[in-house]
């Protein structure tokens, strides 16, 4: 018997609606509820509780379904109030999402558990690890906007739906993929720097799409470096298979991916091997209509290499720096903060760049409190720079560091701008650091995913909700917010008053009032202790300093 059986007359000693009322009764498992058709149609006109709440297909009596009556009382909660009650923790993750697919209310649920807006960079926790199948590391990694996950190990791609619970794997042509980039759920572009051509997968049924190439004026092999894209066109980094020219390709990302641009053409000319460095990294700067294009290369004289803005309507260079005396191990742009990131080969150091006046002879501002000692080797070696929204993460090793800007105290400089300040975090709980180093970092919803060296395996860090302790007898809550920590008595408020007591709180710290202390690299948490010298409640009670 499929689950809908259509319909069953009002009985239980329940009154009869009138047919003009909006309220629809429904049967889910022998269990009634209650609830209005503006509240179904929140479902979406293609879902199956829409469906049951027009009155054309279902004029009156109780419309039965033959599922799971507990979980269906979440997702009405979730129609009803767009949020997941609490209640829902109760459940496997993956029985909610079976449950509202057959609904089709997944987008809603993805909406309510993996919204980027709900990522909390000063929050995050190492949440689970996602295994992958052989004996390769993760070369490469992409993610979707609300979190899908698609990770190259060897010649394979292994991808993780928005719950990271459900995962498939395909083969490619490729010995080992080096750059991904998801264009939608289930397709991405993946190129190598040993096999010619960019390949548009098809990551459900495991087959190419289509097949780009650049073509060089060597009539050789043309090998992917750096993929992006912006939401119209898609951007591809090629080498040619001599390694004496590059170029950046521009393709008409609205379904047809023919070329329609050819920036950054160079040619290597006699001895000068700087004069066609290829674009390893690629990305997108929606607010200035701008490319950032980076790439490096390591010679007897150390490492050189060159940052550029291109303007791809017009195909010339915006900005340009040459990278000499402490080259990027890794650049990144951030459109939020309106600067340039870059993390020194050499130094270890991080740097940023206000886009704001890039005008000038040396553009870079040291965050590590000015300091630009290079100390004769490579201490930023394999270290990765990225942002994302008003944070920007720089893995060191094992470890990574969050940087975000304190808008507080700012003065204005003699160009009219504001002073920029940058605090320094360590992220995470101390147990979700170290090991070994960090390859990659990417985001998508409100999750965080890195890959480390040599491991067959992708962390998952979530953002955790604030939690609640009672010290002295009163109950109080921790608010962490631009690297502030801020202790509010929260023991007589409940519900919208707790919550208009946290913003009071947010602001009042914006403004440089009711700040306690501020987190540093040297500070850790330890937690709470009852009498018997047990751990008690979350790990956010009295602060300790150590001492290096």
């Amino acid at each position: 018997m499929p689950p809908l059986t259509g319909e069953l007359h009002l009985s239980y000693g329940f009154l009869p609606k009138k047919s003009e009322s909006s309220i629809v009764t429904l049967d889910i498992g022998g269990q009634l509820f209650q609830t209005t058709r503006q509240t179904l149609d929140q479902a979406g006109s293609k879902s199956l509780l829409s469906m049951l709440s027009d009155p054309s297909t279902y004029p009156s009596g109780v419309r039965f379904v033959d599922r799971d009556p507990e979980i269906f009382s979440v997702l009405l909660s979730l129609l009803r109030t767009g949020y997941l009650p609490s209640k829902a923790k109760d459940f496997d993750l993956q029985d909610l999402v079976f449950e509202a697919q057959f609904y089709g209310l997944e987008n809603l649920l993805v909406s309510s558990l993996s919204n980027p807006s709900q990522f909390d960079a000063l929050n995050l926790e190492k949440s689970l690890i996602l295994s992958l199948g052989g004996r390769d590391p993760p070369s490469a990694i992409a993610t979707t906007t609300y979190g899908s996950v698609h990770v190259a190990h060897g010649s394979k791609i292994t991808s993780f739906d928005w719950s990271l619970r459900r995962k498939s794997t395909i083969l490619t042509r490729f010995n080992a993929v080096d750059s991904i980039l998801a264009l939608s759920p289930s397709v991405a572009a993946v190129g190598a720097t040993d096999i010619s051509g960019l390949q548009i997968l098809d990551l459900d049924k495991g087959f190419v799409r289509e097949t780009l190439n650049w073509d060089n004026a060597t009539k050789s092999s043309s090998t992917v470096q750096a993929i992006g894209s912006s939401p119209e066109f898609l951007f591809t980094s090629f080498e040619s298979g001599r390694r004496n020219s590059s170029s950046i390709l521009v393709f008409d990302l609205q379904g047809s991916f023919r070329p329609v641009a050819e920036i950054g053409h160079s040619e290597i000319y006699g001895a000068d091997l700087d004069s066609a460095i290829p674009a390893t990294k690629l990305k997108w700067v929606s607010g200035r209509n701008l490319l950032m294009a980076s790439g490096s290369h390591s010679g007897p004289s150390g490492v050189i290499g060159n940052i550029k803005l291109w303007d791809i309507r017009s195909a010339n260079v915006a900005w340009e720096v040459k990278e000499q005396v402490d080259c990027f191990s890794d650049v990144t742009v951030s459109d939020d903060l309106s600067a340039i990131f870059k993390v020194g080969v050499n130094s270890g150091e991080v740097f940023f760049a206000d886009i704001r006046k890039l005008n000038v002879d040396n553009p870079w501002i040291c965050l590590g409190g000015g300091r630009m000692g290079i100390k004769g080797k490579k201490e930023g070696a394999g270290c990765k720079i990225e942002s994302h929204g008003n944070q920007v993460f720089c893995s060191k090793g094992g470890d990574m560091e969050l940087w975000s800007e304190v808008l507080i105290g700012t003065k204005t400089n003699e160009d009219g701008l504001d002073e920029r300040v940058f605090r320094r975090n360590l992220m995470g709980r101390i147990k979700d650091m170290g090991g070994s180093k960090i390859t990659n970092l990417a985001f998508g919803g409100n999750k965080m995913v890195v890959t480390r060296k040599d491991q067959q395996s992708v962390e998952g860090f979530i953002g955790q909700p604030l939690k609640l302790h009672r010290s002295d007898g009163k109950l109080k809550r921790l608010l962490l917010h631009n690297s502030l920590l801020t202790i509010i008595d929260a023991s007589q408020y409940t519900g919208a008053e707790a919550q208009v007591l946290e913003e009071k709180a947010i602001k009042d710290s914006l403004n440089g009032a009711a700040t306690l202390w501020e987190t540093r690299q040297n500070q850790v948490f330890s937690p709470l202790k009852d009498s018997r010298g047990s751990p008690k409640g979350h790990a956010c009670g009295h602060f300790q300093s150590h001492n290096p």
